[in-house]
């Protein structure tokens, strides 16, 4: 049996603007409020409704070259199979209270997988993707559907599909895990079930079903098309498509082409194509290209974001912290925090973010510009 101990309810009397004098009957009626588990909104308003977002989460980074050892020893000492399940790392943001999460909704992770080892199957209410900044030979195999992995490919497992993975290689791979962990666990909504104790299916090819099926650009299978999908039925969009429409959208700046961000930044959205929204509902992915020398605008977001540095190096700024990154580098961006890249070398940035979710609920706001506060726009 589990017993649940409760925290009793305590009021901290303040002063200021608003606030009744202390006297020995407000304290009186205050120890009754703490009778009856009740507080006054009145001692809390500061905290609850801020003028702007304050996020617990605080700007951090973690750097790939620090990382990567640190899961080839995890590959040596934990093994994967049934109960761990997974090979996994968590990004702890150190605002965060020792919780494994990169924001107060957003998930990050290394999962590391060695020579010819398999992940075992398993589904979850939670909806997760693998990025991919290094190495291939693992499958992931998404409702029995092998999906190859490689680098620069963005790869989607919707809540409550059935996968594993598995390395068909004589090396070991790490990549990018992003998950809405903690969301999920807010909203208490979580499920979790094992899949078959058999491994997945090890097939190897070259195409997933489901790229052959949707991964055709504006083209959709009649059997399915007209029928939307909370999340995106591609299991992978392709480095190779990235990138040629990254040097298409700079090509097109170069003419002045209203469509893109602006001269040497280039950014795309991954989509699902049975709706044009985010590839997940509480997700969205996207990757930036900046040319050498470049500088974005200042940029505050309600809502938090992770970045991964693909190639390249440049500098961040996030809040009162800046740092320098490079390949494989991780960096997070709290809520309303304002965030400004300089590329020294050209990079490309591959980011995920919560934005559907505040979206959804028409509580997103953005400003770009340098206003030190930003707030009210």
């Amino acid at each position: 049996m589990t017993t649940t101990s409760h925290r009793p309810v305590r009021i901290v009397a303040t002063d200021g603007p608003g606030q009744p004098d202390r006297t020995p009957a407000l304290d009186d009626l205050y120890r009754g409020f703490e009778a009856e588990s009740l507080i006054p909104l009145w001692t809390e308003i500061g905290d609850l409704m801020p003028p702007q977002p304050r996020s617990r989460a605080l700007p951090h980074a973690w750097r790939w070259r620090d990382l990567l050892p640190l899961a080839r020893r995890a590959g040596d000492l934990v093994p994967v199979g049934r109960g761990g399940e997974r090979r996994a790392i968590a990004l702890a943001n150190p605002g965060l209270g020792g919780a494994p999460y990169a924001t107060p909704t957003l998930w990050a992770a290394i999962q590391y997988l060695g020579p010819r080892e398999d992940a075992p199957v398993h589904r979850h209410t939670q909806n997760a993707f693998r990025f991919v900044v290094e190495g291939e030979g693992v499958w992931t195999v998404v409702d029995g559907d092998p999906v190859a992995m490689r680098r620069g490919d963005f790869l989607l497992t919707p809540g409550w599909r059935f996968h594993g993975h598995h390395n068909r290689s004589d090396a070991p791979m790490a990549w990018l895990d992003g998950l809405d962990i903690p969301f999920v666990h807010l909203t208490e909504s979580a499920f979790f079930e094992f899949g078959p104790d058999a491994v997945a299916d090890r097939g190897t090819p070259a195409r997933s079903r489901s790229e052959r099926l949707w991964a055709h650009p504006g083209i959709a299978p009649v059997s399915l098309a007209g029928r939307p999908t909370s999340s995106s039925p591609i299991a992978a969009y392709r480095w190779e498509f990235t990138d040629r429409a990254l040097r298409d959208q700079l090509e097109l700046a170069d003419d002045g082409h209203p469509g893109v961000l602006g001269p040497g930044h280039a950014a795309v959205r991954f989509t699902n194509p049975t709706t044009g929204g985010d590839v997940m509902p509480t997700i969205r992915a996207e990757v930036h290209r900046l040319r050498p020398g470049t500088r974005t605008r200042t940029r505050r977001e309600v809502g938090s974001s992770v970045y991964q540095v693909f190639s390249g190096a440049g500098s961040v700024r996030v809040g009162d912290r800046e740092w320098t990154v490079e390949r494989g580098d991780l960096f997070v961006v709290p809520s309303w925090q304002p965030l400004t890249v300089a590329s020294e070398t050209g990079v490309d940035l591959f980011r995920f973010s919560d934005t559907p979710i505040f979206e959804s609920l028409h509580q997103h706001r953005q400003h770009v510009g340098d206003d030190p506060e930003g707030a009210g726009r």
